[in-house]
């Protein structure tokens, strides 16, 4: 006897806790989107209702499930991570088969670099023709451009995003090199560009890299994009 009263009352417990009446909370947001907190929450089998624009989600469901999920809201709803502004500096190298050097003398902190370049690339001078610099940032895109003689310098990235470490830098959909000037026969001037691309491109934090190369004036002059890349404040 004992036994099936001890059966019965496992077997009303369910019944038990589904008998029990649901309880209806308004949240308000301070820092995250309803429709992602909602997304979240989904896990806990409530009815749910947001509002967008008054950032309100409503909660309907049992007790306990109402309260599991306000304790979730609360870790989500949070001030999103500061992002890092990263500054991007392209030098625009070239090297020539003349002796006198093209634009100006290579910079100091470029001269490991282009002693690099001189053992694959045995141009007999190298020069600096134009520094870009801009500030990027996650999901933002950032140009700039200048002038190499007629030519156009120009750089653009659209998106620069630094890893969980802080170590390295990528660079989503990366244009630069030059737009080069073309007579039109109606008069007009005209413009090809020229240079290099990259979907994503990996660079390591202060790190100095080649880039790219491309050719200018025919095979005897060349030029070369350096990138470095760091965070700033």
């Amino acid at each position: 006897m004992k036994r099936l009263l001890i059966a019965a009352l496992l077997l009303a417990a369910p019944v038990l806790a589904q008998s029990e009446p649901n309880v209806e909370k308004l949240v308000m947001l301070k820092y995250a989107e309803p429709r992602a907190v909602e997304n979240v929450i989904r896990v806990f089998g409530l009815n749910t209702t947001i509002n967008e624009q008054m950032k309100v989600i409503a909660l309907s469901g049992r007790k306990d499930k109402v309260a599991s999920a306000e304790e979730a809201i609360k870790q989500l709803d949070v001030p999103a991570a500061a992002q890092k502004n990263i500054e991007i500096t392209v030098y625009f190298v070239a090297g020539s088969d003349q002796p006198v050097p093209p634009g100006n003398p290579v910079p100091q902190d470029l001269q490991t670099t282009v002693t690099q370049l001189k053992t694959s690339f045995p141009f007999k001078s190298y020069g600096l023709v134009d520094v870009l610099s801009v500030r990027a940032r996650s999901g933002v895109t950032a140009e700039t451009s200048g002038q190499y003689g007629k030519r156009i310098t120009q750089f653009k990235v659209r998106s620069a995003t630094l890893d969980a470490d802080g170590s390295m830098i990528r660079l989503d959909n990366l244009r630069a090199g030059l737009r080069n000037p073309i007579q039109a026969k109606a008069g007009e001037m005209t413009y090809v560009d020229t240079g290099i691309s990259a979907e994503v491109l990996d660079v390591k934090v202060g790190q100095q890299l080649v880039i790219g190369r491309s050719s200018v004036d025919g095979p005897e002059k060349a030029l070369f994009l350096v990138l470095i890349a760091k965070v700033v404040n």
